[in-house]
């Protein structure tokens, strides 16, 4: 049984090292299996569950702490993620501080998510990527802070006097007829979702292995008489001749044909 599963171990570590989270998500079912109390698999498991969006089958798998609340939290079931997160959070966890800041922002508690954030960024070290997403997410919270408390109020200053005295009371805009009918027409004709194209078959041979197979000879398009080696093979079918010898091109001119003397007939 140990043989197995350092041999599923090693398959699961090969995985996620290479991305392929599906598999490895098979690979934990298998260890599970086999030790269905094995811790690593266990957490192995739930990381990759969080990593792949599947959060239902992550809260089957955690009863309670911190990923069970960051479930909860993509699933915007704050309510309940709140709840989990007040048994968890201590003075410096840091983890559930970040939550907790990300829910104040979504439910546009801005207050209290600059204050998290101050205290984090206050923390985490200069030029980390935790710094970054810290200093991101509070210009982000400042920004809708300020529109709240000033903003919207310079806004309402820039417009019309007689627009302003009355905008409380007036109806929204109407939609332009233009773009009416062409709103409809996108309604009424969808564009169809391209069909998935199918997985690319590998184009090589059957009984070919690359880098063992010689490759093909790449003069096999060519006329036989058009290759380089037509000369060369011809040469060598012909033989028997010495170095050297050859037909004089130039035969001279006073040669005369020898003529052949008829041969005698034998008498009986």
């Amino acid at each position: 049984m140990a043989p197995t599963l350092t041999r599923l171990f090693g398959s699961l570590y090969a995985q996620i090292d290479g991305g392929h989270f599906g598999n490895a998500l098979k690979t934990c079912d298998k260890i599970l299996r086999i030790a269905p109390a094995d811790p690593d698999a266990t957490q192995t498991k739930l990381f990759l569950l969080l990593h792949t969006e599947a959060y239902d089958a992550a809260l089957a798998l955690t009863p309670h702490g911190f990923e069970r609340a960051y479930s909860l939290y993509r699933l915007h079931r704050e309510a309940d993620a709140e709840s989990v997160l007040a048994q968890l959070k201590g003075p410096d966890d840091r983890a559930a501080m970040h939550l907790e800041a990300q829910m104040a922002f979504r439910s546009a508690a801005y207050a209290p998510a600059l204050t998290l954030y101050t205290a984090l960024l206050e923390s985490a070290a200069p030029g980390s990527e935790e710094h970054s997403d810290i200093l991101t997410n509070l210009a982000a919270a400042q920004a809708h802070a300020d529109f709240i408390d000033t903003g919207f109020l310079h806004a309402l200053h820039a417009l019309p006097p007689a627009l302003a005295a009355n905008i409380q009371t007036l109806p929204p805009p109407a939609p332009t007829p233009s773009a009416l009918p062409h709103a409809e027409k996108e309604n009424q004709n969808p564009t169809p979702a391209p069909a998935p194209k199918p997985p690319r078959r590998a184009r090589i041979p059957p009984g070919v292995v690359p880098g063992v197979t010689p490759p093909p000879d790449p003069e096999r398009w060519l006329k036989k008489s058009e290759r380089s080696s037509f000369g060369s093979a011809k040469k060598r079918r012909a033989g028997g001749a010495t170095q050297g010898a050859g037909v004089d091109p130039h035969p001279p001119t006073d040669a005369k044909p020898q003529m052949l003397k008829p041969k005698a007939k034998k008498r009986k």
